[in-house]
């Protein structure tokens, strides 16, 4: 966990002192369990519950001789529990809790992560609405291609975040297993029963199979998912990036009072939150290709993939949580100048408008081949003498001709490039 990026309520779901607790809060269902077929006393749970501590410093403690994390955890909260301890961790194992207790973890992260995913879609669609009518120019291999609206590309973010939404929400349905099934997964010295009753308090459902771990297929698949979302925002970061360069200067940062985007040159407004948010993303996708080396495992488990989670589960939560909040701060925030959104329509003196120009002449009779060519040709001579191409178009005796200078001067025009946007909108009402 990185200090610097590690926001709550996650930071606090991943400490040392919540994972026990989610232990114990398995081992307590499991008793509860116990109790409901009676094979424990009533009120076993209560009394184990009432007598049960978690210390941390003392579990560290135990585990620096015993070198077994879940086994240290059970000598110290069971240290004044009294008789009711025999019922403790009764035909368990370690990974029984210990991915139990992680899908729990990771079940309460995502529906965090979920209503962030909510807010984040709020502010693309409100800004989606807001510039629906803005005409910019489309860019095409970073090249100018046609004018479109400025909303479109929040509305286009949008969409791809209403479908991660989705599937998140299946994958969040997905990952509420557990397995309480023993040593190797054969229920040897557990009952299926006892299984389904402690996952169903716990919220869980059992896993189909298990060995003596559940399948890593599960983590390997909301992963996957989180790398999915990551690119997403990187794709609206790169976006953004872009789109504040000096030359372009259609968007930009926040950039608050009394900050500085560099020690040497106080002029600078840097688009740091993208780039960071850019960063981030190469990570998820990194956590994404351990969860996936994870999923091969030896036989009926080994702990490869122990310590690859202590990491990949805090650490893949907590980044996408940060980078989805910071992606919504960062759209709330940011600054749109719409002058320099028109004017950069006209950088290329109206070569933007070939395709209507083409479509018109072909309109008019003039055959597609003959069209393209002539068009080009000009199109070509004014990226070389940077000269107006409707003032090329309109020396030209064939085209004005063809087309009148009243209907030329109508084709550029870049408010006719919007006239189906409302259309696109419709989709999303």
């Amino acid at each position: 966990m990185v200090e610097r990026y590690a926001l709550e309520p996650l930071k606090s779901l991943w400490t040392l002192r919540a994972q026990y607790e989610r232990w114990l809060e398995v081992e307590l269902a499991v008793v509860e369990a116990y109790e409901e077929v009676g094979v424990a006393p009533k009120g076993t749970a209560q009394k184990i519950k009432q007598h049960a501590q978690i210390d941390v410093d003392d579990i560290l403690d135990i585990e620096k001789v015993v070198d077994h994390d879940v086994i240290a955890f059970i000598k110290s909260v069971t240290k004044n529990i009294g008789d009711e301890a025999r019922y403790f961790h009764y035909g368990l194992t370690s990974s029984d809790i210990v991915d139990t207790a992680n899908s729990l973890a990771l079940i309460r992260a995502t529906d965090t992560i979920l209503e962030s995913m909510t807010k984040l879609s709020n502010a693309l669609y409100s800004k989606a609405l807001q510039y629906k009518d803005l005409p910019t120019i489309g860019r095409t291999h970073g090249v100018h291609a046609e004018p479109t609206s400025f909303g479109l590309k929040f509305l286009s973010w949008y969409a791809e975040l209403l479908r991660d939404i989705d599937r998140l929400k299946y994958v969040r349905e997905e990952i509420a297993v557990g397995k309480l099934s023993g040593a190797v997964g054969n229920y040897a010295n557990i009952e299926p029963e006892i299984e389904e009753i402690a996952l169903k308090k716990l919220g869980l459902k059992p896993t189909p199979v298990a060995t003596q771990v559940v399948s890593r297929d599960y983590i390997a698949q909301l992963l996957s998912l989180f790398a999915i979302i990551a690119g997403l925002i990187e794709r609206i970061a790169v976006e953004i990036r872009h789109l504040q360069k000096t030359e372009t200067l259609e968007a930009m940062e926040p950039f608050r009072e009394g900050q500085r985007g560099s020690s040497a040159m106080p002029h600078k407004k840097n688009p740091i939150l993208c780039e960071r948010l850019t960063g981030m993303s190469r990570l998820m996708r990194s956590y994404a290709q351990v969860a996936f080396e994870n999923m091969a495992l030896w036989h009926e488990r080994d702990i490869s993939h122990s310590s690859a989670e202590r990491y990949i589960l805090p650490d893949s939560t907590m980044t996408i949580y940060y980078m989805i909040e910071k992606a919504r701060f960062l759209i709330e925030n940011l600054n749109i100048f719409e002058e320099n959104v028109k004017k950069n329509i006209e950088i290329t003196k109206g070569l933007v408008y070939s395709q209507r120009i083409l479509l018109a002449l072909v309109e008019a009779g003039m055959s597609r081949e003959e069209a393209y060519t002539l068009v080009q040709k000009y199109a070509l001579e004014c990226w070389e003498s940077g000269e107006s191409f409707k003032e090329k178009l309109h020396a030209d005796k064939k085209i004005l001709g063809t087309l009148g200078e009243e209907k030329l001067a109508e084709l550029f025009k870049p408010d006719y490039y919007l006239r189906n946007i409302e259309k696109i909108y419709e989709k999303f009402e």
